[in-house]
């Protein structure tokens, strides 16, 4: 599915800020991508990441009960594309993920639009 052909893509968002999280699923609705799931949780992100429909992913790193790490791995194995969301950018990030495009907190709509083409894009 792709957000250019006018088929939302479902999103799976990780963020434990609620304010932020309503701010990312806005920034989202309005590029044409719908929300399939949001967790603020590690176990429900986990759960979700390894049991839930959704195209892409978006993760802010540190989550309520740890990181959103244990939860990348789920995703990776799916072959699911994601992106992280850091309040540190890249400085956050493991080197085992340093392929992995990041937005840095805080991040404008046009920042994370961007970042998911970058993400699309790699999909081939």
């Amino acid at each position: 599915m792709s957000a250019a052909s006018g088929v939302p893509e479902a999103v799976f968002i990780v963020e434990d800020e609620t304010l932020l999280a309503m701010l990312i699923e806005d920034m989202l609705e309005d590029m044409g991508y719908s929300t399939a799931f949001h967790a603020s949780r590690l176990d429900a992100g986990l759960q979700f990441a390894l049991s839930g429909t959704y195209d892409l992913a978006i993760l802010d790193i540190n989550i309520i009960g740890g990181t959103s790490f244990p939860i990348a791995a789920a995703i990776a194995a799916r072959g699911i594309p994601f992106l992280f969301c850091s309040g540190y950018g890249r400085l956050g990030i493991p080197e085992a993920w340093g392929d992995k495009p990041c937005v840095a907190k805080p991040f404008s709509a046009q920042q994370l639009e961007d970042a998911l083409s970058t993400l699309n894009a790699s999909r081939g």
